[in-house]
């Protein structure tokens, strides 16, 4: 076994602000959401992916993958999207998996709910951060994830 490598007091610092910034900024931005627009976060991500397909239609694998979410979640997330009337299920010809499909319901809702979201987004992230700092952050958050894809989970 090899010896625990502790954080230091620079390094602990770094996490826990990240830690907090993340909590605090997904959580504002949840509230405002559901507040504002009727819809949680998770809705929110499904209808963005939805909108921004081809004649905003994707594969569930494919939503799968963009979403990073687990078979099980998501089938019961879009079972509740589309009791609500926001997307439906098709099947899709060959395809093992029905394509998810948005309805007019879920465009109205995510042509409502953007603007606030992007406003929320600018307001407290893009100007928080400042513009100096801004390609830095990416660069760095791209790094993280290039770290990741690097060393998968295991199977």
């Amino acid at each position: 076994m090899t010896e625990t490598h502790w954080l230091d007091e620079t390094e602990l610092h770094a996490w826990r602000a990240f830690l907090a910034m993340q909590r605090r900024l997904f959580a504002r931005l949840a509230e405002h959401q559901q507040r504002e627009c009727d819809i949680s976060p998770a809705d929110y991500d499904v209808l963005a992916q939805l909108s921004e397909a081809p004649a905003g239609r994707m594969s569930s694998a494919e939503l799968g993958a963009a979403t990073q979410w687990e078979k099980s979640r998501l089938s019961h997330h879009l079972a509740r999207m589309t009791r609500r009337g926001l997307v439906r299920r098709e099947a899709a010809g060959a395809g093992r998996y029905p394509d998810v499909v948005l309805t007019g319901g879920g465009r109205a809702a995510i042509t409502k709910a953007a603007p606030v979201h992007i406003a929320d987004v600018r307001a407290w992230f893009i100007d928080a951060i400042g513009a100096e700092r801004l390609a830095r952050f990416a660069e760095d958050c791209e790094a993280v994830c290039a770290a990741l894809d690097a060393n998968p989970p295991a199977e």
